[in-house]
């Protein structure tokens, strides 16, 4: 029998704290950390049945793991969130930042006030929130790791629509690269993905109509469109110890239809 790969062995034993991972995205990523041997703190705000799902997944690979929810537009539970995951991990080494929304499409002459406070809270004060909690916790555990999720729409400009969502998911790939900096003396490495038309997570269930994935697919090189579980295994790279050098760094997942 092959011995298990050297880069899935170095996650084995990792504890992980994933938002927004009762469906979709987080959901795919947390299932690809517990196959990895993490045990995984599960955050959710309305998908219980996912984050239990995937407890009950943990139980079945001998990991542990924990449903934890919060509104994570409200500093107050992004603080709470992080507290009982670090108790129940025993520590933190490894967060994915991945809570984020699109809202709704809305053009300049559209945008109010509340709009773009919804959308800041939820795209970028959420992250920035739990992640200022999270630091004790992650500087403790050095070498850790913090992975971001960004889009396509922070480097291309998205859609129409999209404006304040392509703005701030720009500024998560500059929030990357300056926290890269201000953490790395500390030994965690902070790095981002930015997924292109990615097929199968509510996010483009919900803002993305059939006819305009076909126009996106038709103009994507490699012909397909991309797979909650190609963000998945791309969050996990950036999160091992096996790329231990990377920092600051975005990686596009996007098929080929735009490179940085």
């Amino acid at each position: 029998m092959n011995p298990t790969p050297d880069y899935i062995r170095r996650l084995a034993g990792k504890r992980v704290l994933v938002t927004a991972a009762g469906q979709g995205l987080g959901a795919a990523i947390a299932a690809e950390l517990l196959e990895r041997g993490c045990d995984v703190a599960i955050h959710y705000r309305s998908s219980a049945a996912g984050a239990e799902a995937l407890v009950s997944r943990a139980t079945f690979l001998g990991r542990r793991a924990l449903a934890i929810r919060a509104d994570l537009t409200k500093r107050e539970e992004c603080e709470a969130c992080v507290d009982r995951a670090v108790e129940f991990l025993g520590g933190l080494d490894i967060l994915v930042n991945n809570a984020g929304d699109l809202v709704a499409r809305r053009r300049l002459g559209e945008i109010d006030e509340s709009f773009l406070r919804a959308s800041l809270a939820i795209n970028l004060e959420s992250m920035l929130w739990v992640t200022k909690r999270a630091q004790p916790a992650l500087e403790t555990a050095a070498p850790s790791a913090i992975v971001n999720l960004a889009s396509l729409a922070g480097r291309k400009g998205g859609h129409g629509g999209s404006l304040v969502y392509s703005t701030m998911k720009g500024a998560v790939i500059t929030w990357t690269r300056a926290l890269s900096a201000e953490l790395g003396p500390k030994g965690v490495r902070v790095n981002c993905v930015a997924p292109g038309l990615i097929l199968g997570s509510a996010f483009h269930a919900t803002h993305t109509t059939p006819e305009s994935a076909a126009a996106t697919i038709a103009g994507i090189p490699l012909g397909r469109a991309g797979t909650p579980e190609d963000v998945a295994r791309a969050v996990a790279y950036l999160a091992s110890e096996y790329d231990g050098f990377i920092t600051g760094a975005t990686l596009d997942l996007n098929g080929g239809v735009y490179c940085a």
